[in-house]
């Protein structure tokens, strides 16, 4: 193995860009390193299979430790392994979150990370079939577009939302967050459009730029207080790859955390138990994780034409010859924000509305047509953490999300759930839906309801927060995303969030891979 310039971990959502963006400089040599392979699969490319990807070799595949406040459930959590990261296995959504997120965040302390700081980047990174305007770009690697055939019954969803008090809003990432309407979606042509399409394809014709993939980062080395390279494994065999001017971390919410503790970064008294050499002693290291709980509600529904159908030879071949049709949905196709409770700036819950059954990560089927109603939590408190299971970097993180743990999300989601029951019982889709499948059984009262939701509640796939924007004693990395105590090493993923935003945290994390380029770029 040799060295380079800059080495990048994790080629995701924030790492693809990164990596990227710097080799635009020739006079920079990149290395991007990824644990997983391609990302040209079948299920990857066509919207609609996304869920296929889950426990396969394209997914990390982790579960939680068991939840206290789920009933001592242990939660999947689907990571993806592959070039693109998530954006090449989540739903396609394109969300922003609110204004509030990062203006907090700049009143908090991470300056530069204001609204007004970060909205050019979001524009840079993006390429709206829309066009540009003062909240949108049109030049960028990344393909935001309208759905290619929103399905009718999405369109009743959003009918049937507006018929409770919800305003329509046709661009949740402008002026106002808040209403309902059809989703934008990272796609072209209705085709999955992911950082690995938009970023590390085009940069790899580029010879400053290089891509390692199927290689394990085992930890950052450190000498004298100095990230200079990574221990890495490839084909079973390990080596060391020289970094001449820095180690950027992007490998994720849940496995950057565990590279900082295996390279001695972390709380003290955890990596000692572990055996590891104390380097920089940061308790925040893995601590303050954050994510969007989620409950599925699902309906069953008499309309023709959900995704029910959407395995069909039929869709196939309407797929492969004109890219249109069910295989294009993201499933979950529409959706709204709202406040259930009064005093916070930005809305505490996010519904992802789907034209067909999903439950349980789309693992289970159900045999008539149905719809569902995802509850997403966007306004959560409860905070869990990231830990080391031993020093072994093959050994999977424990991973504990505390799901519901604050009261306060708990009500939310009650009112979540009960606004949810209104919306499919309203006038636009009367005549149109049947019984209640989830929660479903005797959840008149809130206690049945609470039992039920925390029985079965996921989450949103949106891990963030683990290794914060923040001051030595509170934080991770500083306002530059520079790791507090090691000089040469930065993080640039969801991990670096001070606080989770508001929405799906694609579109945040491609942008915090935009501001870190820059950072870089005017730092080195």
């Amino acid at each position: 193995m040799t060295s380079f310039d800059y080495i990048v971990v994790g080629a995701g959502s924030a790492g693809a860009v990164v990596a990227a963006r710097l080799s635009e400089s020739a006079d920079n040599s990149v290395l991007l390193i990824e644990a997983g392979g391609s990302h040209k699969h079948m299920n990857v490319q066509v919207p609609a299979a996304f869920s296929k990807q889950f426990k396969s070799k394209l997914d990390w595949a982790y579960f939680s430790e068991p939840e206290q406040y789920l009933g001592g459930r242990r939660i999947f959590m689907p990571r993806a392994k592959m070039l693109g990261g998530c954006s090449s296995m989540n739903a396609m959504i394109y969300i922003r979150g609110n204004k509030a997120d990062y203006d907090t965040w700049a009143k908090d302390g991470a300056t530069g990370w204001s609204y007004a700081d970060v909205l050019p980047l979001f524009r840079k990174s993006e390429n709206n079939s829309r066009g540009a305007d003062d909240y949108h770009g049109d030049g960028g690697p990344l393909y935001v577009q309208d759905l290619r055939s929103p399905n009718e019954m999405s369109l009743r969803l959003i009918d049937a939302i507006a018929a409770c008090g919800v305003d329509r809003n046709d661009d949740f990432n402008a002026a106002e967050q808040l209403g309902t309407g059809l989703y934008q979606v990272s796609q072209r042509r209705g085709m999955r459009w992911s950082t690995a399409d938009g970023y590390v394809n085009p940069a790899r014709k580029r010879s400053n730029f290089n891509v390692l993939t199927n290689t394990l980062v085992l930890r950052v080395r450190i000498q004298d207080g100095a990230a200079v390279g990574v221990e890495a494994e490839r084909d079973g065999q390990p080596g060391f790859i020289r970094a001449t001017k820095e180690v950027i971390l992007s490998a994720g919410a849940i496995n950057t955390p565990q590279l900082l503790m295996l390279s001695g970064i972390g709380p003290a008294d955890h990596l000692a138990e572990h055996g590891i050499t104390v380097i920089v002693d940061n308790p925040n290291v893995g601590d303050h994780y954050m994510d969007h709980p989620m409950y599925l509600m699902n309906v069953e529904t008499t309309a023709q034409g959900t995704l029910h159908e959407a395995e069909s030879p039929k869709w196939l071949l309407r797929y492969l010859t004109r890219r249109t049709g069910l295989l294009t949905s993201n499933i979950g196709e529409a959706g709204a924000f709202f406040h259930t409770r009064s005093g916070d700036a930005a809305p505490d819950v996010q519904y992802i509305c789907a034209p067909g059954y999903f439950y349980d990560h789309g693992f289970r089927a159900y045999p008539s047509p149905a719809l569902a109603i995802g509850c997403s939590l966007v306004g959560a408190l409860s905070t869990g953490h990231v830990r080391l299971r031993s020093g072994d970097p093959k050994d999977r993180p424990a991973i504990t999300a505390n799901y519901l743990k604050e009261p306060e999300d708990m009500q939310a989601m009650i009112a979540a759930v009960e606004r949810g029951r209104e919306v499919i019982t309203s006038a636009p889709l009367r005549g149109l839906v049947g019984s209640e499948i989830h929660p479903g059984g005797d959840t008149s009262s809130r206690e049945a309801l609470e039992k039920i939701i925390r029985r079965e509640v996921e989450h949103t796939y949106h891990p963030a927060c683990t290794a914060r924007i923040g001051t030595e004693s509170g934080g991770v990395v500083d306002s530059q995303l520079r790791v507090h105590g090691v000089q040469r090493l930065r993080v640039a993923d969801a991990s670096v969030f001070p606080t989770i935003p508001h929405g799906n945290t694609h579109a945040p994390t491609v942008m915090a891979g935009e501001k870190a380029a820059i950072t870089i770029a005017a730092t080195s």
